[in-house]
């Protein structure tokens, strides 16, 4: 196979205090079992796991709003997670974080951003996601901490807690693209619009195809001289296919469309980083949803559908 051989590292991230039903936690693991590692080196790259991480010790913090739930652990995870980002983006690496939900995503986002700015090269985000994830600290009516990891990203204000000080290395929210959405708040929404966010929801998929709402973005990336950070929800998937998770919306990506965005992402040879996140396990039919994740991780990684074995389930 033509494959360009990469050295990938394994961080897992079980991270399950930001969504409303426990289960994420073991989500690392059921990657794992699921047969991650072997996979990918079977396609020629090496693998070395450095296991779980666990959230950092903080000091006292006054909650911001009396209905977040779970802050601390949200501010813990951000800096365990942040700093190991930043650690692996210097490194010639391509970091794939195990999770966990998305709340991760704070932390590995703007960790990867903190390597990429230091290289001079803007970082990318491409969120595969039911949802948009762009609520403020004031504007989540749930609580739900796995509902605010972009906006923080994107510098809005309220965050500061999560890193102890302002987030220097913001994303441009027209650096971010939303692909597959199909659930946006109304206070979302007009936020996302005044910013210049990319969104294509599954109506825009229905009518124009995924490829070529795609393709653009990816042109974008390359044209910036862009790293490219990938942010895969397990919810971006229609639950008949992934149920393993928490916030099913029908009306998801199908194994193809899925299928075909991780592969136009590796012929691109753009992507620098990847989230796996709200995989739930105790939620899924007999492994099924995990082991989607990782063939989908598999078509990222250069597999092809010719080495792909036919599995029954």
């Amino acid at each position: 196979m033509n494959v360009a051989r990469k050295d990938i590292v394994l961080v897992g991230a079980p991270v399950d205090e930001g969504a409303g039903q426990r289960g994420c936690l073991m989500g690392p693991d059921a990657y794992r079992t699921a047969g991650l590692a072997g996979m990918l080196e079977a396609l020629g790259h090496t693998v070395i796991d450095h296991g779980n991480l666990a959230p950092a010790e903080i000091g006292p913090l006054r909650v911001p709003n009396p209905i977040l739930k779970n802050y601390r652990a949200y501010v813990g995870w951000t800096r365990a997670l942040h700093d190991k980002a930043a650690d692996l983006g210097a490194a010639p690496v391509f970091p794939i974080y195990l999770g966990g939900d998305h709340a991760m995503a704070a932390g590995s986002v703007s960790g990867q951003a903190r390597a990429a700015a230091a290289q001079n090269r803007p970082l990318f985000v491409l969120w595969l996601d039911a949802h948009s994830d762009f609520h403020t600290l004031e504007s989540t009516a749930s609580g739900n901490l796995h509902g605010t990891p972009l906006a923080f990203l994107c510098g809005l204000p309220g965050f500061d807690d999560l890193l102890g000080s302002p987030l220097q290395h913001t994303l441009r929210p027209e650096n971010v693209e939303i692909l597959g959405v199909r659930s946006i708040d109304a206070q979302e929404r007009d936020m996302l619009r005044s910013l210049g966010v990319g969104v294509s929801d599954m109506r825009r998929i229905d009518e124009q195809g995924i490829g070529p709402l795609l393709k653009p973005f990816l042109e974008r990336v390359r044209a910036a001289n862009g790293l490219l950070h990938v942010s895969l929800d397990v919810d971006f998937l229609d639950p008949e296919i992934a149920p393993a998770v928490g916030t099913t919306v029908p009306g998801g990506a199908s194994f193809r469309e899925a299928h075909l965005v991780m592969e136009m992402l590796h012929d691109s040879s753009l992507v620098t980083s990847l989230d796996l996140v709200e995989l739930n396990p105790f939620l899924d039919e007999r492994g099924r949803t995990a082991r989607l994740m990782v063939e989908l991780a598999g078509s990222l990684f250069g597999r092809r559908v010719f080495d792909r074995p036919t599995r029954s389930f």
